[in-house]
């Protein structure tokens, strides 16, 4: 059974007031939650990565709720998310595939009802690199308003033998969304597209 162990722990929270044009009635808030965890398959091939899923489900959800918390506490002001991860140099992309499940099920299953793809990124990289989480609506993907990302990162990770899984979220549109397309509040499919 792979194991996981965290290093660090990290969440930032943004309140954005404006883009340069006039305030928003309620400022836009954007956060994310960070952990660097041992690679249990670095340095190696392996063949059977999925059970390294399960593993991290509790981590996902513990993630999850501390982002959630940060952002206020209210579930239901949360209406967008994405995931991502970086591998450090000594694994392989695949490894950051291992955060698909845990990352995305455990957003949902907080937020309840969130029925859209969680927009996900991964990619290797060494100590000190960054990666633009995408976040969109949690349950249309096709609302515009709501496209965005976010860069994140930590300093001293992830090690060549580490994982930087990521979760993100927002409150309300981009400050400012004037480019048309569905609105949040014409979401009629519940599809998770439309």
């Amino acid at each position: 059974m792979p194991e996981f162990p965290i290093r660090k722990i990290v969440v930032t929270v943004e309140e954005i007031l404006h883009e340069g044009g006039p305030p928003p009635k309620t400022p836009r808030r954007r956060g994310a939650v960070l952990a660097l965890v041992k690679n249990p398959y670095a340095g190696r091939y392996v063949e059977e990565l999925q059970p390294g899923m399960e593993d991290l489900k509790p981590l996902g959800l513990t993630m999850t709720k501390r982002l959630i918390a940060a952002l206020g506490g209210d579930k239901k002001a949360i209406d967008a998310y994405g995931k991502g991860v970086i591998v450090g140099s000594a694994g392989e992309l695949e490894h950051g595939a291992l955060w698909h499940a845990p990352g995305g099920y455990a957003m949902r299953e907080e937020l309840g009802e969130a029925l859209a793809i969680v927009p996900s990124a991964k990619k290797v990289g060494g100590i000190g690199a960054r990666i633009d989480i995408p976040i969109g609506h949690i349950n249309a993907a096709y609302v515009r308003s709501h496209f965005d990302a976010m860069e994140v990162g930590i300093p001293d990770g992830p090690r060549p033998d580490e994982l930087l899984l990521c979760l993100a979220m927002a409150s309300g549109p981009r400050v400012h969304s004037r480019m048309g397309g569905l609105e949040a509040s014409d979401i009629q499919a519940f599809d998770g597209l439309r």
